[in-house]
């Protein structure tokens, strides 16, 4: 059985957990070592975005893991059974949670949490992932042009302890990473699909510097997401060549 988060480092202000996770790699902590902050001065997103977060107000961790038995090509489960964690969690207390593609963690058409994993490559097997996570909990205000974020407290009015829910996030992490680490990746697979925000709906998406019509039917062995568009033709996107708009179903 693993464990994870037996040594969690909490540190009140930090420039950045990934950042400090990957510095602490050299000395080869535990697998399973967490890095807490209650501040991040330049919490990191994706696509050069920064995350923005109240002191002490919301989760903000960074996870070491050494998944040496899982191929270079497939490190996308990786991001798969983190956010599948990340719902696990959330739906503990509210409904309508789902995974949008590639790494937010959704509330209906609002944006809870989001994850930034950086793995290093060891020929064709990953020598390290660390996994950064942060979750809106009790911030009630947010100020940057983020344009749709939501915290649980301003869901459910609770207020929530960060530490327990690092705990339990860790908990049900734990359950899909032995489903990895044993190969179990249609199980995997089956659950990711069928919490995928706008899987099987038609939607309005930007690509190809143009508004287009489809609708998500899977996403490939690398991440891809694949979409299906009016006419029938399937197309494939990598991360930044697809972009959500605001405009949902379109009633086809």
């Amino acid at each position: 059985m693993i464990t994870l988060g037996k040594n969690i480092i909490v540190k009140n202000e930090i420039e950045s957990t990934n950042n400090y996770a990957k510095q602490l790699v050299s000395d080869k902590p535990e697998e399973g070592t967490v890095v807490l902050a209650q501040f991040q001065r330049r919490g990191r997103g994706q696509q050069g975005k920064y995350w923005e977060s109240e002191a002490g107000k919301n989760l903000l961790a960074s996870l070491i893991l050494y998944p040496g038995s899982l191929d270079a090509g497939n490190q996308f489960y990786l991001s798969k059974i983190v956010s599948l964690a990340l719902v696990d969690l959330l739906e503990e207390e509210v409904m309508g949670v789902a995974i949008k593609w590639p790494n937010d963690i959704y509330v209906g058409d609002h944006k809870i949490a989001g994850i930034l994993i950086e793995n290093a490559l060891k020929g064709a097997i990953i020598d390290f992932s660390i996994i950064g996570i942060g979750i809106n909990l009790n911030q009630e205000k947010f100020y940057s042009d983020a344009p749709n974020p939501v915290s649980l407290k301003q869901i459910t009015g609770k207020n929530y302890n960060v530490r327990l829910q690092l705990e339990a996030f860790l908990s049900c992490l734990e359950n899909w990473y032995e489903l990895l680490l044993k190969g179990e990746t249609k199980k995997i697979d089956t659950a990711y699909l069928q919490r995928l925000y706008g899987y099987q709906e038609w939607r309005i998406y930007r690509f190809d510097d143009q508004e287009n019509e489809g609708k998500i039917i899977g996403v490939g062995d690398f991440g891809q997401l694949q979409l299906e568009l009016s006419g029938g033709k399937i197309r494939e996107f990598m991360f930044k060549e697809i972009e959500f708009t605001t405009r949902g179903n379109s009633g086809s």
